[in-house]
């Protein structure tokens, strides 16, 4: 007899990119059963089921949901297509794990997350990262007292992925209607360490600037963009933010930087300051500095790089290192045993909808900054009978 803890659950994969990359073997590894990937061309998404030994290759979403043993979707597709795809599959009654950014904007967001609560079903966010164990050993150090009350935080990483002339992305990253932009697709991370390890915005001033100039015309009907291709979006940011709990800090990345990776996270407090490097977080004050042990609760498994002929793009190259494996098998994990009926632990919190609504106020507050307008103040949108968060 089976038991829960035994139990797999069937599920769809919408999106043969990072949809195949991370979302398929995280998913296999914690139980689930793929029955299913969905993608908008036949001969790729074809190929891709080939490769990854998943049975059904679909171009229909509806025939996908309605595939024998299907309880739940991940979706890992370009943000504008987020809220479609959710919402029915929401109506469909399976539930969702959705990629981040959750919707193009709050509001969108605010649809999804009424949508899943009305009908009762799981819905995650793909925010791994808070499995990741630097973030979590920082995030629980922070709450025991280790630096004291926190007063400023640093938040840097300069990459010089897009600054080539021929580096290429998916076209949809480059055009902010379809909510492209390194805004929305690295600053949802830190934006949720921000939230779990500091407390909510309060109020942002923001930049979004292009350090690398990609100016020459469209290549109609092309699916990438590169330096051929006019972008409408930021390749860079910088984000001044308040918490509510006082915390100043700057958020800055620019994914067009020539020279070398510059990654820097600190956060001084009254009684000292954390500093993270990887999975290493070390504690500087008056006695001197030290490393934070890990946990054995907090040791993640080992990156595993995705197949080196499946990074196309300078974007998919964001996944070669694999680090994401781990975390995102933990959330996965984590979504089955939710679905099951079966404890989670409380720590990291889980990811919801409504953490993808909070991150989506705060890149709202800051591309209207952005525009013009100075401070402007993070609204999230309330559900009614919830609090706000």
């Amino acid at each position: 007899m089976t038991t829960a803890h035994a139990q797999t659950v069937g599920v769809v994969v919408v999106g043969t990119g990072f949809g195949c990359l991370t979302h398929v073997p995280a998913l296999r590894a914690a139980g689930f059963e793929v029955l299913g990937l969905v993608g908008r061309q036949t001969g790729r998404t074809e190929e891709r089921a080939r490769r990854f030994d998943i049975p059904y290759a679909m171009t229909s979403f509806d025939a996908a949901l309605a595939l024998p043993g299907v309880a739940a979707v991940t979706i890992a597709t370009p943000p504008h297509t987020h809220a479609a795809l959710t919402l029915q599959a929401l109506a469909a009654g399976k539930h969702v794990l959705c990629e981040k950014p959750l919707a193009r904007d709050a509001a969108e967001a605010h649809t999804m997350l009424t949508a899943a609560e009305a009908g009762g079903l799981v819905h995650l966010v793909g925010a791994e990262f808070r499995w990741a164990t630097g973030q979590r050993l920082a995030a629980r150090a922070v709450a025991d007292g280790a630096i004291g009350d926190p007063r400023m935080a640093t938040f840097l990483l300069h990459i010089p992925l897009l600054a080539g002339p021929g580096a290429e992305v998916p076209a949809w990253w480059s055009d902010a209607s379809q909510g492209g932009g390194w805004l929305g697709a690295h600053a949802t991370h830190l934006i949720d360490q921000v939230r779990t390890t500091l407390g909510e915005f309060d109020a942002v001033s923001a930049g979004l600037v292009s350090v690398s100039d990609h100016t020459a015309s469209d290549q109609a009907g092309s699916d990438r963009s590169g330096a051929d291709r006019s972008w409408s979006v930021e390749d860079a940011y910088t984000v001044h933010f308040r918490t509510r709990a006082g915390v100043d800090g700057v958020m800055q990345s620019s994914s067009a930087s020539w020279g070398p990776m510059l990654i820097h996270t600190r956060i001084a407090g009254t009684g000292g300051t954390l500093s993270i490097a990887g999975d290493t977080v070390s504690v500087a004050d008056a006695h001197g500095e030290r490393t934070l042990a890990v946990p054995p609760d907090m040791v993640g498994g080992p990156a595993v790089p995705p197949p080196a002929d499946l990074l196309v793009t300078a974007y998919d190259l964001l996944h070669a290192t694999g680090i994401d494996r781990g975390p995102y098998t933990a959330l996965a994990n984590a979504f089955r045993r939710r679905i099951l009926g079966l404890e989670v632990a409380d720590e990291p919190p889980l990811p919801t909808f409504a953490d993808g609504m909070a991150a989506m106020a705060v890149l709202d507050a800051a591309r209207r900054s952005a525009a013009g307008s100075g401070w402007e103040p993070v609204v999230t949108p309330q559900i009614p009978g919830k609090p706000v968060p």
